[in-house]
């Protein structure tokens, strides 16, 4: 029986240590490949069109208004626009809707159009003014404006190019018009 050393031992210990570092990075690599199939995006964008900012309604001044202590009532009067109304952004970038007031943002994919919308297909038994739910070519619905704060801000990644159609799925809104675009270039 041979006599192990303390040179023996570390050069075992040193060795294991090495393949487990390894192994915990071709884990982590395997892992990183997983976690960017599922969806998720984690490779930067930067420069003027990585992202936008859209003002999804809006509170007028004029007359004045105060909405202290934290108020929204229906007879506080809303803008019911898209401001700019076509952003234009990179494919991998984000839009930044800041919403005003009672809104749903809708956004369906490219080549899509007001009239390709069917106003009919509402949420069921909601509670408040009738939101659309035509699921037809929709790429993300937003939260529901009845059990949130309604002045929020909600970020939609787009992964590919278009003109994706935006529109506010409360059904007044979209009957007054309240949609607007996003061009997303190569």
């Amino acid at each position: 029986m041979s006599k192990t050393s303390r040179r023996d031992l570390l050069k075992v210990a040193g060795a294991g240590t090495l393949a487990a570092g390894f192994g915990f990075t071709a884990k982590t690599k395997a892992g990183t490949e997983t976690h960017a199939k599922s969806g998720h995006q984690h490779s930067p964008l930067s420069g003027p069109l990585a992202s936008a900012t859209v003002s999804f309604g809006l509170w007028p001044t004029d007359p004045p208004l105060k909405r202290f202590p934290n108020v929204n009532a229906p007879d506080i009067p809303n803008q019911h626009v898209l401001i700019p109304n076509e952003p234009t952004i990179k494919a991998g970038g984000s839009v930044n809707f800041i919403i005003a007031g009672f809104h749903l943002v809708l956004v369906y994919d490219d080549g899509t159009q007001k009239s390709d919308i069917n106003p009919s297909l509402l949420v069921p038994m909601h509670g408040g003014p009738p939101l659309i739910d035509d699921p037809n070519n929709r790429i993300y619905m937003g939260l529901d404006p009845l059990l949130l704060p309604q002045d929020r801000v909600e970020v939609v990644h787009f992964a590919k190019p278009g003109r994706y159609f935006v529109v506010c799925g409360v059904l007044p809104h979209f009957n007054d018009n309240m949609f607007g675009f996003v061009r997303v270039i190569p």
